[in-house]
């Protein structure tokens, strides 16, 4: 039962907090096959080989040093976080590689990071809720971890990972040939860094003053990620307006659609309305094509024709065209 315990409360929150993160993505969801593909290699590949890697190396420095100590403030604070890091981007630059036409945005780079990383810390909550939980505590343990796991450090993993997401967004939208090769390095270093601070903080404060410190530092991390967020998605709002105005005129939408493709409050009622008409199915089509429409104007502008943007555009054009009569605005 213990063990059933651990991994429902391992991934369950896990699950919730992936929804959260898809339903942050307000103008242009990302494909949920590859947001699974994602949290699972999160929660299969890049925590067996982390598991792996850092006991190994661990045990390199408990030889060398023969310090329990030493070994544990290394792991920590050094090892985990650029094996874990490292790992966890794979996936991140794997999806911007090679489905590249799907990773149009700093937001998107923020959500496949962080779903990866919420697969990840997915396993390692069940691991360590049932090793560090039950098996020393019995069931209060086990509760006091999933309350540590979930409520007080739930986050940390997604915070630490959007970095690589958004340096590789800022590599996707930059004409620099700097800064594209710039971004994604620095982008990992800042996660490396974040995460071993973290680390850091709960191997030399022990008791209720480091739970209490690394809390704070955890959280206020997390508040102004939120805040990026926010401005990200105003941003994102801003492009609608800017880059679906033309196809009113086109007669590609109407102006009473162009009106709730602007707004993702509007766009959630148009969705809902169209449950109770049977027009869902095109009403949902027809507003994501909005979004990648103008995701995909931005980036003719920003970087030019780069794999086949005008062409993309023209078929997203075609497709608005095609869904705007049957769609509820």
């Amino acid at each position: 039962m213990a063990v059933l315990l651990s991994i429902i409360f391992g991934f369950v929150p896990m699950f919730l907090f992936a929804y959260i993160i898809y339903w942050l993505d307000r103008y242009e969801k990302e494909p949920k096959i590859l947001l699974g593909a994602a949290f699972m290699w999160g929660a299969v590949f890049a925590s067996a080989a982390a598991f792996l890697v850092n006991t190994l190396l661990g045990m390199g420095v408990y030889l060398f040093t023969n310090s329990e100590a030493a070994t544990n403030l290394a792991t920590g604070s050094f090892i985990a976080p650029i094996i874990e890091e490292t790992l966890k981007g794979i996936a991140v630059l794997i999806i911007f590689l090679f489905f590249r036409r799907e990773f149009d945005s700093t937001l998107d780079g923020i959500v496949y990071a962080a779903v990866t990383a919420l697969g990840f810390a997915a396993t390692e909550n069940a691991y360590y809720i049932f090793s560090y939980g039950y098996q020393e505590s019995g069931y209060a343990g086990l509760i006091w971890l999933v309350i540590v796991r979930v409520f007080l450090v739930g986050w940390q993993h997604p915070f630490y990972t959007s970095f690589i997401g958004i340096g590789l967004a800022v590599t996707r939208l930059n004409r620099n040939t700097v800064v594209r090769l710039a971004a994604p390095f620095a982008g990992w270093i800042v996660a490396v860094v974040l995460h071993s601070v973290h680390n850091t903080i709960a191997n030399l404060f022990s008791g209720l003053p480091g739970l209490v410190f690394g809390t704070f530092y955890d959280w206020t991390g997390w508040f102004f990620m939120l805040l990026f967020i926010v401005w990200i998605t105003r941003r994102e709002q801003q492009l609608m307006i800017k880059y679906l105005r033309e196809e009113v005129g086109a007669e590609n939408m109407t102006a009473a659609q162009y009106k709730t493709a602007c707004s993702a409050w509007s766009q959630t009622a148009a969705r809902l309305g169209a449950l109770f008409s049977g027009k869902f199915r095109a009403t949902n089509q027809f507003y994501q094509v909005c979004g990648e429409l103008a995701h995909k104007k931005q980036q003719l502008a920003a970087v030019g024709d780069e794999a086949g943007n005008m062409q993309m555009v023209e078929r997203l054009r075609l497709d608005l065209a095609r869904l705007s009569p049957a769609a509820e605005s």
